[in-house]
């Protein structure tokens, strides 16, 4: 999770937001007065960095919300009519062209129902946030991301309240909206750490475009080199230049989460041999632990039957559990290397041990 004051994290965000759209909904009337209070001043922040506000007051009094803004300085206007108005649309387009964030009264609308996805789609905004007073849990525990296309195989693991937010929110994602966002409002500093981090503290629901696997660009290779530059000086991967992954640019693949590379993969073939070997596997320390790892290697599996390999093999001195008990590889005798790799295997000197995998 990034806190709040990680530099760093945060700036990534600032031109990718600038410009751009949020409709946040809040459960105003429900919710606590000191989280609140601490949402409206991150929105603040919001609209200085160059986002376009619209704030949906779900319950509660709109002119309570509106007069917070302006104790929080947002440059604010009241819209006249309800979300569900159908003038609504023009008259948050108007403030929204004045350079102010638009405050309406969305009370008489569930969360996500579809007159929130109307408003949302006419603005083209790029997010849709709702501050509830409950957050959406699967098994009990938070789900960070949900493909919208597979919502639907989460329902029966979430309670009646949750399945129905998560099925509005990939409905709305279905129709347009690149990302929901259903964060637990009664948590201080919620906005920040959703927004300003990769994975995020609530449920985002999103379209496809969100994490991805997608073949390495030549702009990708210094990110790539300084990503992998850890394991490198502590020997697990193998050194490569810039050249030397130029000169191969077509075997790497990156998996990137917000269009920001957070894990890398290989697959250099073998084709004389049928086969295909995994390299320069590494994910990013912060995405550890969300089985990443195991979706470039499939990934990578799957290209290789593409090209018609009947094989795939890995070499690791310290992944042992990894590929067998993940991926079902088998551990091998060296011998069974193509000739070439074989030659430079024996060359090199590692330790490493030999993995391989019919496909």
């Amino acid at each position: 999770m990034a806190q709040p004051n990680d530099v760093r994290e945060v700036l990534q965000y600032v031109p990718q937001f600038r410009g751009q759209t949020f409709l946040v909904l809040i459960e105003a009337g429900l919710l606590p007065e000191p989280a609140v209070a601490e949402t409206l001043l991150d929105l603040g922040v919001l609209e200085k960095l160059g986002v376009k506000l619209v704030l949906g007051v779900l319950g509660g009094d709109i002119q309570d919300l509106y007069d917070w803004t302006l104790e929080c300085e947002i440059k604010s206007a009241k819209v006249v009519k309800a979300i569900d108005d159908s003038e609504a649309l023009g008259e948050v387009e108007e403030i929204l062209k004045r350079g102010q964030a638009a405050v309406v009264d969305a009370s008489s609308s569930s969360p996500l129902d579809h007159s929130v996805v109307a408003l949302a789609k006419g603005l083209k905004v790029s997010k849709v946030i709702a501050l509830l007073e409950e957050a959406i849990l699967i098994d009990g525990k938070p789900a960070y991301s949900i493909r919208a296309s597979e919502a639907e195989m989460m329902v029966p693991r979430s309670d009646e309240e949750g399945a129905l937010l998560l099925l509005a929110a990939a409905s709305a994602c279905q129709s347009g909206i690149p990302r929901v966002h259903v964060l637990n409002g009664r948590q201080q500093g919620v906005l920040v750490d959703e927004l300003f981090s990769n994975e995020g503290v609530g449920t985002m629901v999103y379209a496809d475009s969100y994490r991805e696997i997608r073949s390495l660009r030549e702009e990708d290779i210094p990110e790539l080199l300084g990503m992998i530059g850890r394991s490198v000086r502590r020997t697990k991967l193998v050194a490569r230049t810039y050249e030397d992954i130029q000169a191969c640019i077509g075997d790497f693949h990156v998996m990137t989460i917000d269009d920001h590379v957070v894990g890398c993969v290989a697959l250099h073939p073998y084709l004389d041999d049928h086969c295909g070997e995994v390299a320069c596997l590494y994910i990013k320390q912060a995405h550890e632990g969300h089985g990443y790892g195991k979706d470039l290697v499939q990934h990578v599996e799957g290209v290789a039957r593409k090209a018609g390999m009947n094989r795939v093999f890995a070499l690791s001195n310290r992944a042992a559990d990894f590929f067998t008990g993940k991926l079902k590889y088998e551990q091998v005798s060296f011998e069974v290397l193509p000739e070439k790799r074989r030659e430079q295997f024996e060359a090199s000197g590692r330790d490493s041990l030999v993995f391989s995998k019919d496909l």
